[in-house]
C-alpha cells in the first residue's frame, strides 16, 4: 500500500455538543471546521442532538434546500431531523437528530448492544439513556444519507468520528450496519480518570495500580465506563487529546491510543488591530461597572484584572485551589502598590441576574455602598450549598475597602444574554490582564489556550495536556514572561501550587507596563504554534490509520 496518506472523502462526525454549547468539545469541533470545510466542503456533516424542539437554536442556522432530496427520503423512513449549517467559521453542514422517538427501543437496543459488543447498559443512570438514543438516532441518520448519497460509489471513503462516551454507542451500530465506514472515536477524557480525580482520589500516583473495570463498580460507573471502555476497542482508530489522558487511556481502558490528537484554536474568532483595543476596552469597562455596582468600591485603569473559567468540576478544574491563591493574595504585603479584581466565570445553577444589581447598572451612576453579598451577579437555586460562595463564605470574603482584592462570581454562560455581562465570553476575556487555570484533571485545558489566543497571559499546570505541551513548545517550565507560566502540581502539593499562583500574580503585578505587553506578544505567539492549521496534520495521520483499518477488516490488503 502506498506511503501517501489515505483522506476521506466524506466524514460525519457527531458530539452531544454539536450545536449545543455546553463544554469545551464545542470549541474543538466549532474552531476546528474551518480547516475542515476548506478541503471537504459540504462533505463535512455534524450531527447534533436537537434539544431545542420548537425554540430556535442559537447555534444553528436551518436550509430547507440543503440535501432537500435526502430529506424527504429520510422522512419517509421515519427519521426527524432539521438541516442546516453551525453557525460558526467555516459554517459546516449540520444536522440536527431528534431522538425522543427511539426510547420505546432503548431496552431491546440494549440487549443488542450487550449481544454484539458487550456493553453492560444494566447500571445506567443520569444522561446515559438520553445519550444512547440520540447516538442510536445519529447512526441512524448516517445509514441513511450513506445509501441515499454514497453507498456504490467507487472507492469513496468515508469516516464516522465519535467524540465522547456519549456517542459510542452510534460508532458501535456504524461498525455493524455499514462496515464501510473508516470509524475514529476520540475520548476527551476517560469517564473513569475524571471520577477518580473528582471524588477526591489521588488519580496519578496510583494510576498503575488502578484496575478500570474494578473502579468502575466502586464508583457506580459501569456502564459509562463499558460503552468507552468497549467503543475504544472496537474503533478503527482509537484517539485521545493528550500524552497525559493517553497514559490514563492504557491503564484505566487497556487499550493504548492510535494517535494523539491536540486541541487547536482558529483565530479568526480573535479580533485585530483597532477592534481589538475597542473590545478589551469595552470589556474592561463593563467589568468595573458591575464590580462598582456590586461592591461600592472604585477600579481604575491600573487595577489587574484575573479571571478563571471553565465547567464547575470543583477540584478537577482547580476552582478551589483557585479561590485558595486568591485568600492568600489579599494577605500577602507585597501587593500593597496593586488593586487587583477577581472574577470566577464560572456556570452555576443560576436561577435569576440580581435585579438590585441590574437596576444600578442601569442608571449608569457610580456608587459608594455595596449591594447585599457583593461577590456574586446572579441569585442561585442552592445559594446555601454552592462550593463557591461556601468558600469565600469561609475566608470571609467580604470585598471591603481593607483589602486590595476583590472576588466576584459570575455563574452564569456568557453567550450575550445573562442580564448582567451581557457580553459573549470572547469579548468578555479580552479585559483580563491575566487569567489562572490551575487544573488538577484537566486532559487539555482548552481555557489557557483561548486565554492566550486573545493576548492575555495565562497560569496552568502541568497536570493539563495543554500545559505539558507548552513546556514541550518551550524545552523547559514556561514562566510567565514567556504568556504561559506552567506549575507543577501533583496529587499532594496543594499548599505549594496555591503559593505558587499567588507568587506569579505579584510578580506580573509589579512588572512595567512594557514587560507586561512583552508577556501578552508571548502568549499570542504560543498560541499561534496551536493553531488547527498546525495542528489538523494530527487528524490526517487519524483519519489514515482508520481507512487502512477498516480497508483490512473489510477483507482488503
Amino acid at each position: 500500500m502506498s506511503d501517501q496518506l489515505l483522506y476521506p472523502d466524506y466524514i460525519f462526525e457527531t458530539s452531544w455538543e454539536v450545536c449545543n454549547k455546553n463544554g469545551g468539545i464545542y470549541t474543538v469541533l466549532s474552531t476546528r471546521a474551518k480547516t475542515l470545510v476548506d478541503s471537504l466542503h459540504d462533505n463535512l456533516i455534524f450531527l447534533g442532538p436537537d434539544c431545542w424542539e420548537d425554540k430556535k437554536c442559537p447555534f444553528f442556522i436551518e436550509d430547507s434546500n440543503l440535501f432537500a432530496d435526502w430529506k424527504c427520503k429520510s422522512s419517509a423512513e421515519g427519521l426527524n431531523v432539521k438541516i442546516g449549517r453551525w453557525d460558526v467559521p467555516g459554517t459546516p453542514v449540520a444536522v440536527l437528530v431528534d431522538f425522543k422517538q427511539y426510547f420505546k427501543d432503548k431496552n431491546a437496543f440494549y440487549g443488542q448492544l450487550w449481544n454484539d459488543y458487550k456493553v453492560d447498559s444494566l447500571h445506567a443512570y443520569g444522561d446515559y439513556d438520553e445519550c444512547a438514543m440520540f447516538s442510536y438516532a445519529a447512526a441512524k441518520v448516517v445509514e441513511s444519507f450513506y445509501n441515499f448519497y454514497i453507498k456504490g460509489k467507487k472507492k469513496a471513503r468515508v469516516i464516522f468520528h465519535s467524540n465522547e462516551w456519549q456517542t459510542g454507542f452510534a460508532l458501535l451500530c456504524i461498525k455493524k450496519w455499514v462496515p464501510e465506514i473508516a470509524t475514529v472515536f476520540t475520548t476527551h477524557a476517560t469517564s473513569i480518570g475524571r471520577s477518580i480525580a473528582g471524588n477526591g482520589k489521588p488519580l496519578y500516583a496510583y494510576l498503575p495500580a488502578y484496575n478500570g473495570d474494578q473502579m468502575a463498580g466502586e464508583l457506580n460507573m459501569q456502564s459509562k465506563h463499558s460503552i468507552e471502555k468497549q467503543t475504544a476497542w472496537n474503533a478503527d482508530c482509537f484517539t485521545t487529546v493528550s500524552d497525559i489522558t493517553a497514559r490514563e487511556c492504557e491503564e484505566l481502558l487497556d487499550k493504548p491510543v492510535d494517535c494523539v490528537l491536540p486541541n487547536g484554536f482558529e483565530n479568526s474568532f480573535v479580533p485585530h488591530g483597532q477592534e481589538f483595543t475597542k473590545k478589551r476596552e469595552a470589556a474592561r469597562r463593563r467589568m468595573f461597572k458591575i464590580a462598582n455596582c456590586l461592591t461600592g468600591r472604585h477600579f481604575d485603569k491600573n487595577t489587574l484584572v484575573i479571571s478563571t473559567s471553565g465547567r464547575y468540576e470543583w477540584r478537577n478544574k482547580g476552582i478551589d485551589e483557585y479561590i485558595e491563591a486568591m485568600n492568600r493574595l489579599r494577605f500577602d504585603r507585597r501587593l500593597k502598590e496593586h488593586k487587583v479584581l477577581v472574577f470566577i466565570d464560572v456556570p452555576a445553577w443560576v436561577k435569576e441576574p440580581r435585579k438590585d444589581l441590574q437596576e444600578r447598572i442601569e442608571t449608569g451612576k457610580t456608587y459608594d455602598t455595596a449591594l447585599e453579598l457583593p461577590v456574586i451577579t446572579h441569585w442561585l437555586n442552592n445559594m446555601d450549598e454552592d462550593n463557591v460562595l461556601g468558600m469565600l463564605r469561609n475566608y470571609d470574603f467580604r470585598n471591603e475597602d481593607l483589602s486590595n482584592v476583590t472576588i466576584i462570581f459570575i455563574p452564569s454562560y456568557l453567550i450575550g444574554d445573562d442580564g448582567i455581562v451581557n457580553m459573549s465570553y470572547y469579548d468578555f476575556v479580552l479585559g483580563n490582564d491575566l487569567s489562572v487555570y490551575p487544573s488538577y484533571y484537566e486532559p487539555w485545558g482548552y481555557t489557557p489556550l483561548e486565554s492566550v489566543a486573545f493576548k492575555v497571559p495565562t497560569i496552568t499546570t502541568d497536570l493539563a495536556g495543554f500545559g505539558l505541551w507548552v513546556n514541550s513548545v518551550r524545552g523547559h517550565y514556561s514562566g510567565i514572561e514567556e504568556g504561559v507560566k506552567v506549575i507543577h502540581r501533583d496529587d499532594y502539593n496543594y499548599s505549594q501550587v496555591a503559593d505558587d499562583i499567588k507568587d506569579t500574580v505579584i510578580k506580573y503585578a509589579s512588572m512595567s507596563a512594557a514587560k507586561r505587553n512583552a508577556a501578552r506578544e508571548e502568549a499570542g505567539k504560543i498560541a499561534k504554534k496551536a493553531l488547527w492549521s498546525e495542528f489538523i496534520k494530527y487528524y490526517e495521520k487519524a483519519y489514515d490509520t482508520a481507512l487502512r483499518n477498516a480497508i483490512k477488516r473489510n477483507g482488503g490488503i
